[in-house]
Protein backbone atom coordinates (compact mmCIF):
# COMPACT_ATOMS: atom_id res chain seq x y z
CA UNK A 1 0.00 0.00 0.00
CA UNK A 2 1.45 3.35 -0.99
CA UNK A 3 0.35 6.87 -0.28
CA UNK A 4 -0.77 8.53 2.95
CA UNK A 5 -2.47 6.53 5.67
CA UNK A 6 -4.69 7.60 8.56
CA UNK A 7 -4.22 5.93 11.96
CA UNK A 8 -7.03 6.36 14.49
CA UNK A 9 -6.92 4.89 17.99
CA UNK A 10 -9.50 5.22 20.76
CA UNK A 11 -8.94 4.26 24.39
CA UNK A 12 -10.91 3.65 27.54
CA UNK A 13 -8.85 4.72 30.53
CA UNK A 14 -8.49 3.59 34.11
CA UNK A 15 -9.84 5.83 36.88
CA UNK A 16 -12.11 5.29 39.88
CA UNK A 17 -13.27 8.90 40.17
CA UNK A 18 -14.07 11.63 37.65
CA UNK A 19 -10.92 13.46 38.78
CA UNK A 20 -8.76 10.38 38.15
CA UNK A 21 -10.29 9.86 34.70
CA UNK A 22 -9.78 13.53 33.86
CA UNK A 23 -6.12 13.34 34.91
CA UNK A 24 -5.67 10.18 32.84
CA UNK A 25 -7.20 11.85 29.78
CA UNK A 26 -4.92 14.85 30.12
CA UNK A 27 -1.84 12.63 30.50
CA UNK A 28 -2.64 10.69 27.31
CA UNK A 29 -3.34 13.90 25.39
CA UNK A 30 -0.16 15.62 26.58
CA UNK A 31 2.13 12.68 25.91
CA UNK A 32 0.85 11.93 22.41
CA UNK A 33 0.76 15.60 21.38
CA UNK A 34 4.41 15.74 22.46
CA UNK A 35 5.26 13.48 19.51
CA UNK A 36 4.49 16.25 17.01
CA UNK A 37 7.59 16.99 14.92
CA UNK A 38 9.59 14.19 16.58
CA UNK A 39 8.83 11.23 14.29
CA UNK A 40 9.72 11.21 10.61
CA UNK A 41 6.74 10.43 8.39
CA UNK A 42 4.15 11.49 11.00
CA UNK A 43 2.48 14.34 9.14
CA UNK A 44 -0.43 15.11 11.48
CA UNK A 45 -1.33 14.31 15.06
CA UNK A 46 -4.39 15.38 17.02
CA UNK A 47 -5.75 14.10 20.33
CA UNK A 48 -9.37 14.59 21.33
CA UNK A 49 -10.85 14.12 24.79
CA UNK A 50 -14.46 12.92 25.02
CA UNK A 51 -16.99 15.45 26.30
CA UNK A 52 -20.14 13.38 25.71
CA UNK A 53 -20.10 11.67 29.12
CA UNK A 54 -22.09 8.72 27.74
CA UNK A 55 -21.20 5.45 29.43
CA UNK A 56 -20.19 3.65 26.23
CA UNK A 57 -17.87 6.38 24.90
CA UNK A 58 -14.11 6.07 24.77
CA UNK A 59 -12.13 8.59 26.80
CA UNK A 60 -9.57 9.70 24.23
CA UNK A 61 -9.07 9.49 20.46
CA UNK A 62 -5.78 9.79 18.58
CA UNK A 63 -6.15 10.99 15.00
CA UNK A 64 -2.88 10.79 13.08
CA UNK A 65 -1.65 10.67 9.52
CA UNK A 66 1.52 9.19 8.07
CA UNK A 67 3.16 9.72 4.69
CA UNK A 68 2.80 6.00 3.92
CA UNK A 69 2.43 2.50 5.38
CA UNK A 70 6.18 2.24 5.95
CA UNK A 71 6.14 5.39 8.10
CA UNK A 72 3.27 3.99 10.18
CA UNK A 73 5.15 0.71 10.62
CA UNK A 74 8.29 2.59 11.70
CA UNK A 75 6.21 4.64 14.20
CA UNK A 76 5.14 1.46 16.00
CA UNK A 77 8.73 0.82 17.11
CA UNK A 78 10.04 4.38 17.21
CA UNK A 79 11.79 5.16 20.53
CA UNK A 80 9.63 8.27 21.14
CA UNK A 81 6.41 6.28 20.63
CA UNK A 82 7.70 3.48 22.86
CA UNK A 83 8.55 6.08 25.54
CA UNK A 84 4.94 7.31 25.48
CA UNK A 85 3.58 3.76 25.69
CA UNK A 86 5.83 3.01 28.66
CA UNK A 87 4.86 6.25 30.44
CA UNK A 88 1.17 5.35 30.08
CA UNK A 89 1.69 1.85 31.46
CA UNK A 90 -1.60 0.14 32.28
CA UNK A 91 -3.60 3.39 32.24
CA UNK A 92 -5.37 2.18 29.10
CA UNK A 93 -7.94 -0.55 29.73
CA UNK A 94 -9.51 -0.73 26.26
CA UNK A 95 -8.11 0.04 22.82
CA UNK A 96 -9.74 0.29 19.39
CA UNK A 97 -7.85 1.02 16.18
CA UNK A 98 -8.55 1.70 12.51
CA UNK A 99 -5.94 2.37 9.82
CA UNK A 100 -6.97 3.27 6.29
CA UNK A 101 -5.51 4.89 3.18
CA UNK A 102 -6.32 8.53 2.57
CA UNK A 103 -7.71 9.21 -0.87
CA UNK A 104 -6.22 12.28 -2.43
CA UNK A 105 -9.19 13.97 -4.07
CA UNK A 106 -7.77 17.41 -4.68
CA UNK A 107 -10.84 18.98 -3.10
Amino acid sequence: MSGPIRHIVMWRLRGETPAERSAARLKVKTLFEGLKGRIEGLTHIEVGVDVSAVDYACDVVLFSEFKDQAALAAYANHPEHLRVREALGDLRIGRFQVDYPIKETGA
